[in-house]
């Protein structure tokens, strides 16, 4: 196909709405019309231009990037997509309006491209799979010119004389052809003694603050055997019961903290360099003499699944600054999985890319940080600072006020999709009366039933989930729907204009937009579509064939890019020396709209800043499900390169140095490798029972992991490609490609296959995002922890207490899924570091500590109550140990808080959560867990009733709102235990004829760090103004009733109105 026809075909797809499924014919549906709002970008769908002059044909003309018409012929004969086609096939190349022959078909003729070198054509007879695994071809043969006579620098890239055993292209010197081994060892030599420059380094925390943080746990850990040794040998005789059960959780205790401290013992921080990264992949160089971009491809994934729980405005503004990155526009492709096939989310994406026209020239011009519009108009700083150029106010006033009537056309979208159904439902009512009333002339007329349908902007029906429900139509029953929302930009940037009102001038700034692709896949009844994680592996074939970016981002639909460079600043990492072994790169989380005390600990930066670092000095980070920076054939199931050579088994350790050297050669010369043995070599022709039946696919999986590679800069960088071979153009997209892909997405394809047991996401878990981490470090990958200077990602959290507890209840319930199935760290391989396998572990059980410690928040309460403690008195050897593990604890937090970089009060918050979550989500986790597992019964946990929160003027306004849930009732237990506890204890003390003090003080010490723990949680319980539900105080005095009674049936007065001593009822 020549130039101009594939430029064609590309706008075709573009404006084309795919559709098709398991038993239906897949339709490419051309769209005039995407929403009812003027689109004015080239790049996006439905976007306006010419009609075809050929008599009976009202399609539209081809454009080019600034969306002028294209005109194949002299006479300016405007002529569609088909009309051409046609004109060139059957019409023997002549033109419909003047009837002469198409002098030139060559599309870089008729554009005007400023001077700009022709693209390597694609050699005769090359299919496209061949055309893409041409690039890991390096052939030596004589140095070839452009039929133009000028020198071909595509080609030079792939034909040179120079070697690779390293990846080193050699650039000869003018004029000079050689191929002998001498001179291409005389000029490697010149580049090996160039300066290489890293672009990550290790920042190992000062050993001021290590050693004695490592000192401190090991000391702890002896102190706690010491303590449990004694405990053990010394009973408390008089209450054997209560001795018992806190030594048991005394010992689990222990056991779950060695398991949580010892991932800790090698923390570390990471810095990239951002310049060494544009040195080398953006400007111009021997082998890159244009200084076009020769980084990687970028696939975005965002995920959403219902527009009434995930708001479109929220993922329009994540789209936004997705689009806005500060990432060569052509590398970046974005993918919006709508997981409901929702008509609302696929209008405000279309509106999204529409005003996306404005917003990224206007982020690209004058540096806006963050990019995401929302929070750009909403900061709180000066939005003058640091800007230079004059026409800023100006320009940021425009965009304002556009910003403002996007955000009325988003949140007006739900009536204008309902108005605009009511509309043509009604027309088709009419129009089957009229039929009705034709075949029926004398016969009176019955009521004519239409089904009520949802209507797409430009008036047929929507392929996906319907208002009104209906058979094919529904949530989990629709059609796989892609949309190309803004075709692939041009391969050379593209400067724009001033507009036509004189408001905006983007004379200077490119104005391409990266890819954009709506993407709802197949939904039909009786198929487990294995909620997120069936979505992400749908993107995952979907995108390598019509993108096939080596690297993925995922990210949520509320969590935005807020520093425009992130993706660079993960690129470092997979570019740097070693890269090649890395699957993920891992972005903390951060959240806005957080109450400033973080009441909640919804900040986890104990977490992100303390345990992620920490476990980026092992094997790397867990994956926490956003954030995430994938590489491709990582999440295909690939082992890494030379993982016989990084294998840590104890065998490994007494291999001589020729096996070594022989693992390297097969390493070297095996790039995909899936298995622990040496005969288990990817065989593609095997493949279809992996990956499924798509040869686009399964082609595809070679070239991402060849550009994938790093740059191969120095004879120490393994497994790497030649600098300058991503510089080249992309193809274009065809119908045929896009047809492949809506294949991919259907309900039926990942039948027999291993998507989602072993390639992809995994199924099986609530948090398939650890899963899937988990197997990537099983087969020996590494992943690293990026902390940039500028959040990297922002996102929210849920405030409010209700909310927050079932977060923590998924987590959790997906803990115990881990634990009780092949994925518990315990079966692990051998391939995993040993502390990355305790940690793992730990994730696994931390949620079966919430039974121990439900039981030894009521120990001081049971203390109270019956007069007796843990411990027989309260002797100097029992208080040195508390005094001694106490103070350990604190030194280790303090330490902690040095190396983390989180606040003290943090660390606190995080503590009080832990103990209210672990006696509530947790052992609710616990028990669904173990119910499934043995009874195979699910039980979820549902909001019953609410209350509060109407106040909009209040921007944490959620925190107050107090939603029951049964989730809350052990916390409310446990308070009105210890509280009526501390109570009796007192008076009976007090009355008493012998006191006791020591064992009161004792029991009520304990019952007070309980109590200080749960404030937080009371706290939430009282709302705000007196807003608490009936409900809460209806369950604290039946519990505190009940107590009450407990108690004087197990410990009856003495006389008919006596209690305890002397103390007497009124």
């Amino acid at each position: 196909m020549d130039a101009i026809s594939q430029k064609v075909e590309e706008q075709y797809v573009s404006s084309s709405l795919f559709t098709g499924g398991f038993n239906a014919v897949t339709r490419a549906h051309l769209m005039d019309k995407v929403i009812d709002s003027e689109i004015s970008h080239p790049q996006m769908a439905g976007a306006k231009g010419s009609s075809c002059s050929v008599p009976g044909c009202d399609a539209k003309v081809m454009s080019d990037e600034r969306g002028a018409d294209i005109l194949p012929c002299e006479c300016d004969f405007k002529i569609c997509r088909d009309c051409y086609l046609d004109a060139i096939k059957t019409g023997d190349g002549m033109c419909p309006g003047c009837k002469e022959q198409y002098k030139t078909t060559d599309l870089d003729e008729l554009v005007d491209n400023g001077g700009r070198p022709l693209p390597l054509p694609p050699p005769a007879g090359m299919s496209k799979p061949e055309r893409r695994l041409s690039l890991m071809r390096s052939t030596k043969s004589v140095l070839m010119r452009s039929q133009t006579g000028d020198f071909d620098h595509n080609r030079w890239l792939f034909e040179t004389s120079g070697t690779y055993g390293y990846g080193n292209a050699i650039w000869p010197k003018e004029g000079v052809i050689e191929n002998g081994k001498d001179n291409d060892h005389v000029e490697s030599l010149e580049l090996m003694n160039k300066p290489w420059r890293p672009l990550t380094r290790k920042l190992r925390i000062p050993a001021a603050i290590l050693s004695p943080y490592r000192l401190l746990i090991l000391v702890r850990m002896v102190v706690l055997v010491f303590f449990l040794a004694w405990r053990i040998n010394h009973p408390n005789n008089e209450a054997i019961w209560l001795w018992g059960m806190s030594v048991v959780c005394e010992l689990w205790f222990a056991f779950s903290w060695v398991l949580d401290q010892m991932p800790k013992l090698n923390p570390v921080n990471r810095a990239t360099d951002l310049n060494v990264l544009k040195e080398k992949f953006e400007l111009p160089t021997l082998n890159n003499p244009t200084g076009k971009s020769d980084l990687p491809g970028i696939d975005i994934f965002v995920s959403t699944a219902d527009p009434e729980k995930e708001p479109p405005l929220v993922t329009a503004n994540t789209i936004l600054s997705i689009l806005a990155a500060d990432y060569p526009v052509e590398k970046l492709a974005c993918y919006v999985s709508d997981d409901g096939g929702a008509l609302l989310t696929f209008e405000a994406m279309a509106e999204a890319a529409s005003f996306a026209n404005m917003w990224v020239p206007f982020c690209r011009k004058h540096n806006i940080e963050p990019r995401n519009p929302e929070s750009y108009f909403n900061l709180k700083r000066d939005p003058y600072k640091n800007k230079v150029k004059s026409d800023f106010v100006k320009d940021r006033r425009r965009v304002k006020r556009e910003f403002d009537e996007f955000k009325v056309r988003i949140n007006g979208l739900p009536d204008s999709i309902r108005r605009r159904s009511d509309a043509y439902h009604a027309r088709e009512e009419i129009k089957a009366m009229k039929q009705q009333r034709q075949k029926r002339d004398d016969e009176p007329l019955e009521s004519v039933k239409v089904q009520k349908a949802t209507w797409m902007a430009d008036g047929t029906h929507w392929p996906g989930t319907w208002l009104t429900t209906a058979p094919e139509h529904s949530k989990g029953d629709h059609s796989g729907i892609i949309q190309v929302m803004l075709k692939p930009p041009s391969d050379d940037p593209l400067q724009g204009a001033e507009d036509d009102a004189g408001m905006l001038d983007f004379s200077d700034v490119d104005i391409r937009l990266p890819m954009l692709v709506y993407v709802s896949r197949e939904k039909r009844p009786g198929y487990d579509h294995n909620k997120k994680a069936g979505a992400m592996n749908a993107l995952v074939r979907a995108s390598a064939i019509m993108s096939n970016g080596p690297f993925i981002l995922n990210l949520d639909c509320d969590h935005y890019i807020y520093n425009s460079q992130a993706m660079r600043e993960g690129m470092c990492f997979m570019m740097d020396r070693g890269g090649d072994r890395i699957c993920y790169v891992q972005f903390p989380q951060r959240f806005e709209g957080i109450d400033p005390s973080d009441r909640y600990a919804n900040h986890n930066t104990v977490f992100f800043d303390g345990n992620m670092r920490a476990l980026d000095g092992l094997q790397g980070p867990v994956y926490v499900g956003t954030g995430c920076l994938f590489r491709r054939i990582a999440l295909y199931g690939f082992d890494p390169p030379r993982s016989k050579e990084h294998h840590s088994s104890f065998c490994s350790c007494c291999c001589t140095g020729r096996k070594k050297a022989k693992f390297s050669t097969l390493e070297e010369n095996r790039a995909l490798r899936m298995g622990d043995s040496d005969e288990e070599d990817m065989n593609l022709s095997l493949a279809p029972k992996k990956f499924g039946n798509s040869t686009l696919l399964i082609d595809s999986i070679p070239v991402a992991e060849f550009q994938g590679r790093p740059l191969a800069d120095h004879p120490a960088v393994k497994n790497g490609r030649p600098p300058g071979a991503l510089t080249i153009p992309r193809e274009l997209l065809d119908a045929s490609t896009v047809a492949e892909a809506i294949s991919v997405i259907s309900c039926w394809y990942e039948d027999k296959t291993e998507w989602g047991q072993r390639v992809g996401w995994i199924y099986g878990s609530v948090t398939e995002d650890v899963v899937t981490g988990y197997r990537m470090h099983n087969r020996g990958w590494k992943s690293v922890y990026c902390v940039t200077k500028r959040d990297a990602f922002r996102g929210t959290a849920p405030i409010n207490l209700t909310d927050r507890l079932h977060q923590v209840l998924r987590w959790a319930t997906g803990s115990v899924e881990i634990f009780f199935s092949r994925n518990n760290a315990l079966l692990a391989s051998s391939r995993m570091k040993i502390l990355q396998r305790i940690a793992y572990l730990n994730v696994g059980i931390y949620p079966f500590t919430s039974i121990f410690l439900i039981v030894y928040c009521f120990l001081p309460a049971l203390s109270l109550f019956s007069g007796q403690f843990i411990v027989q008195t309260l002797n100097v050897t029992f208080l040195v140990y508390l005094l001694i593990i106490t103070l350990t604890i604190v030194l280790l937090a303090v330490l902690e808080v040095k190396w983390s970089g989180i606040e003290l009060e943090e660390w606190w918050r995080n503590e009080q959560f832990w103990l209210i979550g672990g006696t509530s989500a947790h052992l609710a986790a616990v028990l669904q867990g173990l119910l499934k597992v043995v009874a195979g019964i699910e039980i979820s946990f549902t909001l019953t009733s609410k209350s509060g929160g109407d106040d909009e003027d209040d921007e944490f306004a959620d925190l107050y709102v107090v939603k029951w849930t049964s989730l809350m009732i052990p916390p409310i237990t446990i308070m009105m235990v210890n509280l009526i506890a501390i109570a009796v204890g007192f008076s009976r003390t007090i009355y008493s004829t012998i006191p006791q003090w020591s064992r009161l003080l004792g029991g009520v010490f304990f019952s007070f760090w309980v109590l200080a723990h749960l404030y937080p949680f009371a706290k939430g319980l009282m709302g705000r103004r007196g807003r608490t539900p009936t409900i809460v105080f209806v369950w604290s005095g039946l519990i505190a009733i009940t107590i009450s009674l407990l108690w004087v049936a197990i410990n009856p007065p003495q006389g008919q109105n006596q209690i305890g001593g002397s103390f007497q009822f009124p």
